[in-house]
């Protein structure tokens, strides 16, 4: 029996810059659908800025109707006013994807470099590389949708992982 074909969405949060990648997998092989970036105006607000990400990441999801999603884990950094933020933008892309019924996954990011590259501490430039090579001829909107992309190769290997575990187990 064929596997069918899954579509993933990985999200890269960011107040400034939200990259989202929109993949389809069906446990062995990958298709890059479309990759993006949702920005918000400086010059607003918290509040508003927030909002616009919330509205960007909605008509994302509604266009492409992603089956599941995953978002990268916040990092903690030495500005605490800089993390709380991104924390707040994090909130966002957790909640716009739950919001339309997806299950969302969360990974590491030491956990997305070593599923996209093979090892944990792998630099930007190599996570960038092999998202090229992952997904043969994709033309990437940002830095920020090269790393969604990666975050949602990350999730699709896991779920590929889960997928034969599970087959495994049920002939076993």
């Amino acid at each position: 029996m064929a596997n069918a074909f899954q579509r993933l969405i990985g999200l890269d949060p960011g107040l400034q810059r939200t990259g989202w990648g929109v993949v389809e997998s069906d446990g062995l092989r990958l298709r890059h659908l479309a990759n993006g970036t949702v920005k918000s105006d400086a010059k607003q607000d918290l509040a508003q800025r927030l909002m616009q990400i919330f509205d960007g990441l909605n008509e994302v999801l509604t266009e492409w109707k992603p089956h599941t999603a995953a978002v990268e884990e916040t990092f903690v950094n030495k500005n605490p006013v800089s993390t709380l933020k991104l924390g707040q933008a994090r909130g966002i892309a957790l909640l716009v994807p739950a919001n339309h019924g997806l299950v969302v996954a969360e990974y590491s990011p030491n956990h997305i470099k070593k599923s996209v590259v093979g090892a944990g501490h792998a630099h930007k430039d190599q996570i960038h590389a092999m998202v090229h090579m992952l997904l043969p001829g994709v033309k990437v909107d940002s830095v920020d949708a090269t790393d969604a992309l990666a975050v949602a190769i990350c999730h699709a290997h896991n779920l590929g992982g889960q997928a034969a575990m599970t087959r495994a187990r049920a002939s076993a």
